[in-house]
C-alpha cells in the first residue's frame, strides 16, 4: 500500500555510485549551475505489500534531479547519473524494514524539489524490462505511460547541504501503483512513491510479533497517521515485522489479516533514538477470528485515474484507513472486501508483554468510502452489516 513497497540491491546503489566511477555526470549535471558549494545526497530503497503480486520488476535508465519541481524535460538545472547498462529490479524484494543502499553521489549544494526514474522501454529486446507477475499468474510486460520518456515523477523536498549528506529512503507502494486494465490481462505502473529522510539507524522503527500461522501474503500491518499510512509491510516468516524508517511521532497501529477482525493499537511512539516494540516473541498478536463473513462492496469512479479507500472511525477517534481499493485503469470499476464484525483496540504501553485488545462494537461495519482525484474529494458513508448498493463516484 505505505520508489517496502514499497528496490532492489542495485537499483540506485549501482546507478549512484557510477558518477564516481566515470558512468555518468553528477553534480552540475545537464545545465549544472557550476556552483562551488557541494553536498552529498545518499539513497536507500524500500517496499510496501504487493497486494496480489508476486513481484514487480523495473528497469532503471537514469536517474534525474533538479531543484525546481516544475522543470521541464529540457529546462536547465538538471542532474544525471546514467546507468550503464541498465539494472532491471524486482521491487518486491524488499519489505519488512530491509533497505537497500542505493549509495551517494555529490550535487551542488541547495534544495531539490523533483526527482525522475526514467525506466527502460520493453522492447523486441527486452520485452519484459518492466513486468508483473500477479499471485497465480504468469509475468506480464507492465506499461509505463512516460516513465521511459520523461520519467515517473516525485516531487520532493530534499535538501542537500554543503559539505554534508543529505540522507533519504524512496518508499515504493506495490499496492496502490499497479493497475490492472478491465480484461485485457495487462497493467499500468502508476507510481506511489514516498521519500522519507532516514535522520538514525537508532531508531525510527516499530518492531512487534504476529500469531506466525497468520499468512503473510493476506495480512498488512501499517502505521497510520490521521488515517494516512505511513509505512505498511507483511510480517515475516516468523511473523515479526518491521516497520521502518518511520519519521518520529506518534502513530496508529493498525493489523489486518484474512478472516480476522481488524486490530489497531493507539499511541505507538516513534523516535530517532530507540527501537519501538509493541509486544514480546512469547506473546504473539492473533487477531479474533472474525464471526461473519466480509461483506463485498462494489462500485464505479470517474475517472478511473482517481483513487479509493474505505476509513472507519472508531469511537472517539482515532480514523484508520482499513482498506484500499486498485481502480481498473479502463472501467473505473472497484471492489473492497470489508470486515463486518467490530474492530479490536489498544492502547500502546511500554514493557506490555501481551496488549489486551477489546471490541469497538460502535465501529462494526461503519465505513466512509472515500473517492480522490485530482485533489478533490467525495465520500460516502456505508454500513457492511447489510448489503451494500453499487456505489457510483463522479468528478468533473
Amino acid at each position: 500500500m505505505n520508489f517496502k513497497n514499497s528496490a532492489a540491491c542495485g537499483l540506485l546503489a549501482l546507478l549512484l555510485t557510477i558518477a564516481g566511477c566515470g558512468g555518468g555526470g553528477s553534480g552540475g549535471g545537464i545545465g549544472g549551475t557550476g556552483s562551488a558549494s557541494v553536498g552529498t545526497l545518499r539513497l536507500a530503497i524500500t517496499d510496501a505489500p504487493a497486494c496480489g503480486y508476486d513481484a514487480v520488476n523495473i528497469t532503471i535508465d537514469r536517474i534525474r534531479v533538479n531543484q525546481s519541481a516544475s522543470a521541464a524535460d529540457a529546462d536547465s538545472g538538471w542532474s544525471e547519473i546514467v546507468l550503464t547498462p541498465a539494472k532491471r529490479v524486482d521491487l518486491l524484494s524488499l519489505s519488512n524494514g530491509v533497505l537497500a543502499e542505493l549509495g551517494q553521489t555529490s550535487l551542488p549544494a541547495g534544495k531539490y524539489t523533483q526527482l525522475r526514474l526514467v525506466l527502460t522501454p520493453n522492447s523486441a529486446t527486452t520485452p519484459l524490462a518492466n513486468s508483473v507477475v500477479p499471485t497465480g499468474g504468469s509475468e506480464t510486460a507492465l506499461t509505463t505511460p512516460s516513465a521511459t520518456e520523461s520519467g515517473l515523477k516525485l516531487n520532493t523536498n530534499i535538501d542537500v547541504p554543503a559539505d554534508q549528506i543529505a540522507d533519504f529512503v524512496l518508499d515504493f507502494d506495490a499496492c496502490k501503483s499497479i493497475v490492472k486494465r478491465g480484461n485485457s490481462g495487462q497493467y499500468n505502473l502508476k507510481p506511489v512513491i514516498s521519500v522519507i529522510p532516514r535522520l538514525s539507524d537508532a531508531g525510527m522503527r516499530v518492531v512487534g510479533y504476529l500469531d506466525p500461522t497468520l499468512p503473510a501474503a493476506t495480512t498488512n500491518v501499517s502505521l497510520q497517521l490521521a488515517g494516512v499510512p505511513v509505512k505498511a509491510t507483511p510480517p515475516d516468516a516468523t511473523g515479526q515485522f518491521v516497520l521502518y524508517p518511520v519519521p518520529a511521532g506518534t502513530y496508529d497501529l493498525v493489523i489486518s489479516a484474512a478472516g480476522r477482525v481488524t486490530a489497531v493499537m493507539t499511541g505507538v511512539p516513534v523516535t530517532t533514538s530507540a527501537y519501538t516494540y509493541v509486544n514480546a516473541p512469547a506473546t504473539p498478536i492473533a487477531p479474533a477470528a472474525a464471526a461473519s463473513a466480509p461483506r463485498s462492496v462494489a462500485g464505479t469512479v470517474a475517472p478511473a485515474t482517481a483513487s479509493v479507500r474505505a476509513l472507519q472511525l472508531l469511537n472517539g477517534g482515532p480514523t484508520i484507513e482499513a482498506a484500499f481499493a486498485p481502480v481498473d485503469a479502463t472501467s473505473g470499476a472497484f471492489t473492497f472486501s470489508l470486515p463486518v464484525d467490530a474492530p479490536r483496540r489498544a492502547a500502546y504501553a511500554a514493557g506490555v508483554g501481551a496488549p489486551a485488545f477489546t471490541a469497538d462494537p460502535t465501529a462494526a461495519a461503519k465505513y466512509t468510502i472515500e473517492a480522490k482525484s485530482a485533489g478533490a474529494v467525495k465520500t460516502q458513508a456505508i454500513d457492511a452489516s447489510a448489503a451494500v448498493p453499487a456505489l457510483s463516484f463522479t468528478f468533473p
